[in-house]
């Protein structure tokens, strides 16, 4: 027999057994397709992630509070103690101090009460300054954002996020708009852009105003502290160098050292990797899982050609009476195996396609399709059928003639 006539033999014996060959070829296709797709999330989630960082700001650094002190054997976590204040912002903003630092925004935020007219919304009160804008990446899609001479009038302005803006005033515009916090009456002289949730919360639930209005109003302690500082450096090649500056500045002003530091700054490159490697385990997990599907099809393909194999016991026998050798059947039923693998692999491939075309609109999360993925998943599930194949192959290569011809 030569490949031609082994391939149209495997497709006959498949054909003619379809219901079998089906539920063979099912769980190749299923363990594929889940493969692809939790790869795939995976994916989507670091890229997503990826994102979301590169979106909190150019070249950025934040420096946020330590931790409170243990109150009754409880200490309090990162970010929680109220030790960072607007001279640190100044000190950092020296370019004497810190040359590779391009802006600095404090900021300092609370949760408040918004009413406007009948509509009321409680959502993140920020106080800054006018260098905020720059250093969050961010732009004003309408109006304006308030000014220097704003911040030092103390005057009583606010720009406003759309997801606040939504809920606050539906489809109208908000810019001109009166709204009332914690009983100050507001106006609204912009709408910032869309940036979408981040590791942070919705950045577009906000309301930002004068950090010197702020103080005033929201803070109970006038305003010598601040929740965060953020830092813009000067370029990409100059972020590392604004980070020791920051840091080496921070702890001669507040005269501790690295070991007891009551704040901490964080980079891009910091908060990417934790998030990159986060999500990378969860992919190899969530793989690893899949993969067992993959597993399970494959021992239902074994299972399958010793079935085969039993059956056509007689088949074989005439075969080999006839003059075909033992390699000539090792290769029918290795081959009758690697379609049957091959088929569920491209079936596989075309559910997991369909699903990453449809799954992002139904879990509001991206799925990455990768070729390699793809050309791996085939390539696998070939192997599948080869390897789950080979036992019962050589079962059917060793019977003697005569024992088949005999056998009922």
């Amino acid at each position: 027999m030569n490949w031609a006539e082994t391939l149209r033999t495997a497709f006959d014996a498949i054909r003619h057994r379809r219901m079998r060959s089906a539920l063979t070829v099912l769980g190749i296709l299923i363990g594929i397709a889940a493969v692809m797709l939790t790869v795939g999330l995976g994916q989507g989630a670091q890229q997503q992630v990826t994102a979301q960082i590169d979106s909190l700001g150019s070249n950025l650094l934040v420096v946020t509070p330590g931790s409170t002190t243990s109150v009754g054997g409880v200490r309090g976590g990162a970010g929680s103690a109220s030790t960072l204040t607007a001279a640190d912002a100044a000190l950092l903003s020296n370019t004497t101090v810190a040359p590779d630092i391009a802006a600095v925004a404090p900021v300092s935020t609370s949760s408040q009460l918004v009413v406007a007219g009948t509509a009321n919304w409680t959502t993140s009160i920020v106080g800054t300054t006018p260098t905020w804008l720059p250093v969050r990446a961010r732009s004003v899609v309408s109006g304006r954002f308030f000014t220097s001479d704003e911040v030092n009038d103390l005057a009583h302005v606010a720009v406003i996020g759309s997801t606040t803006a939504s809920d606050l005033f539906g489809l109208r515009d908000p810019v001109g708009q009166q709204v009332t916090v914690g009983g100050v009456p507001f106006t609204i002289i912009g709408e910032l852009n869309t940036a979408g949730s981040t590791v942070g919360g919705d950045q577009d639930d906000q309301l930002v105003v004068p950090s010197t209005t702020w103080a005033s109003v929201f803070s109970s302690s006038g305003g010598s502290t601040v929740s965060s500082i953020y830092v813009e450096a000067a370029s990409t090649q100059t972020l590392s160098a604004a980070y020791q500056e920051a840091d080496n500045a921070l702890l001669t002003q507040h005269g501790v050292t690295s070991a007891n530091a009551d704040f901490q700054v964080a980079s891009q490159a910091s908060l990417l990797q934790t998030a990159t490697s986060t999500t990378q385990i969860l992919t190899i997990l969530l793989a690893g899982i899949a993969a067992i599907s993959l597993l399970v099809g494959g021992i239902g393909v074994m299972n399958i050609m010793l079935v085969s194999v039993t059956e056509r016991v007689r088949e074989i026998g005439l075969r080999k009476a006839l003059g075909a050798t033992p390699r000539a059947i090792l290769r029918q039923f290795l081959v009758e195996a690697s379609v049957l693998g091959l088929i569920g692999g491209v079936l596989g491939i075309a559910l997991g396609t369909v699903g990453a075309l449809t799954l992002p609109a139904v879990l509001n999360q991206p799925v990455l399709l990768s070729l390699p993925v793809a050309a791996g998943a085939l390539l696998v599930s070939l192997i599948i059928g080869i390897v789950a194949g080979v036992y019962p192959a050589g079962r059917a290569a060793r019977l003697a003639p005569i024992d088949a011809l005999r056998s009922e």
